[in-house]
């Protein structure tokens, strides 16, 4: 597996293959099956993206604790109404949300690469599905970037949340999605690096605090925040800017950066919000709902 940028770009260049025909190989490789079968499970893995999407546009989701229930509901609703991003933007958000409360709903979604950002990958590809009219095949292809993405991620650093905070969470999510939106928007594979470099750039430290320990609050804002950081990171890619740092390099850094981040800003629910005021009482609230007695 090359996990470097430029001899990722080399080798393409001198197999005449784009990356995801490279990552599509890898896989076909690593797991010994055919290409076929690799195709037809992103295939419905990109079904089960885009039912999550949809579950709670057209009506509020309940999910018991009340903390983000009927959020997707309330963006959908407010798209229309002179939002400040446009209704395209808006709706993109509401099929974020959506996917997340999904998850907390207990139905079904896809971990790209997480549960916790399950949100990200899912709405940028429905976003751009419906802006540049793109085909199955399309989106299928997009995912094997995405893959690529992630396996750089992967090998450098790390997706959970307990050992690098909502940066490999979140963080990773938004850069495997500004990389997909890139290809998908027909830039260079340098572009695809470039935007998956700016996404992590973008929220390097982001720490994760849940609530009681529970994904919802604050993951179900950073969901929303992290398509909107792969947008404009894949804009920002697109039009020319750059990462002074390699990708794989601003992924080594959200290593270290995780590995020196305190064991209370790490999915614990023992830091940051979760441990504010309103926090703790509504942790102290949920445990003694199910039985359990905290101080």
């Amino acid at each position: 597996m090359l996990t470097s940028t430029s001899e990722i770009i080399k080798y393409c260049q001198e197999e005449g293959i784009s990356f995801p025909e490279m990552v599509l190989r890898e896989e076909v490789e690593k797991f010994e099956t055919d290409p076929k079968e690799v195709l037809e499970e992103l295939g419905r893995m990109l079904d089960v993206m885009e039912e999550s999407t949809q579950n709670y546009l057209d009506q509020p989701s309940d999910l018991g604790l009340g903390m983000i229930n009927g959020f997707a509901h309330k963006m959908m609703v407010y798209k229309d109404q002179d939002s400040l991003v446009g209704p395209d933007l808006a709706q993109a958000m509401a099929m974020a949300l959506s996917t997340f409360e999904s998850n907390s709903s207990m139905g079904r979604i896809v971990a790209a690469p997480t549960a916790g950002s399950a949100g990200i990958l899912p709405a940028a590809l429905m976003y751009i599905k419906a802006k540049e009219d793109l085909d199955r095949e399309d989106l299928v292809q997009g995912l094997l970037v995405s893959v690529g993405l992630g396996q750089i991620i992967g090998y450098y650093a790390t997706f959970a949340g307990a050992e690098g905070g909502c940066q490999a969470e979140c963080g990773s999510a938004a850069a495997m999605a500004a990389g997909c939106l890139v290809y998908l928007k027909k830039g260079s594979l340098d572009q695809v690096f470039q935007a998956a470099a700016i996404a992590l750039v973008n929220v390097l430290g982001l720490v994760c605090d849940p609530i009681a320990g529970l994904v919802e609050y604050p993951c179900t804002f950073r969901n929303a925040s992290g398509l909107m950081n792969a947008l404009i990171s894949a804009d920002m890619a697109l039009a020319g800017t750059r990462s002074v740092v390699p990708f794989e390099e601003v992924a080594q850094a959200m290593k270290e950066v995780g590995d020196a981040m305190v064991e209370s800003l790490r999915e614990t629910g023992t830091g940051g919000l979760a441990a504010t005021k309103t926090g703790s009482q509504i942790r102290k609230d949920f445990f003694k709902k199910n039985g359990v007695h905290i101080e």
